[in-house]
């Protein structure tokens, strides 16, 4: 039996070149790893979030978690057709990504929300850059990812929308981090 690499299919979508696809298909991997992080993210500050508008902000993450989850899907569909098999296993989440782990645990509704705000940042940023790499190579995956980063904004500015004053300042001063933005709420 001849050995297969399920990453190699020997097609594309037509009209793509299968190298293309596989460029295409290659930055929908990153993308399908930062949103698989992202929804389990989210689940754990929904878990571990206490204090003051906790239940605004518990049941503010769980449509995010499942819309999020629909990203997933459409990634990974995505993947697959243009001819590449998506791995969505937690190891190779976890060798390939180029992020640490969430590090905030039980903690006030502000601490979470600017440390989200943080993670938010990163997936959205990575998703402009996807989008702008595919636009000239496949108008469907780009399509694809501005709709989700619409999403993935209006996601954050709900999040911001807590930790906004009235001067229109982020409670977490710009912070890079999301251990040193959660600080700055306290």
């Amino acid at each position: 039996m001849a050995e297969t690499n399920p990453s190699k299919a020997s097609y594309t979508v037509p009209g793509l070149k299968l190298e293309d696809g596989r460029k295409v298909a290659k930055i929908l991997q990153q993308r399908l790893h930062a949103l698989n992080d992202l929804q389990l993210t989210l689940k754990h500050a929904h878990w571990n979030v206490v204090g003051r508008d906790f239940i605004g902000v518990h049941e503010m993450l769980d449509p995010q978690i499942e819309k999020v989850r629909a990203m997933i899907d459409a990634v990974a569909e995505r993947i697959a057709t243009l001819g590449v098999s998506p791995n969505g296993l937690p190891g190779a989440l976890v060798k390939e990504r180029s992020w640490d782990d969430y590090d905030i645990h039980r903690a006030g509704t502000a601490e979470h929300l600017a440390a989200l705000d943080v993670v938010y940042n990163g997936v959205v940023g990575a998703h402009r850059e996807a989008i702008e790499t595919v636009g000239e190579i496949d108008p469907i995956t780009e399509d694809l990812l501005i709709g989700q980063t619409a999403e993935l904004e209006l996601f954050q500015w709900f999040m911001r929308a807590h930790l906004e004053n009235s001067a229109g300042e982020l409670a977490s001063g710009g912070e890079k981090t999301e251990k040193g933005a959660a600080k700055k709420t306290k």
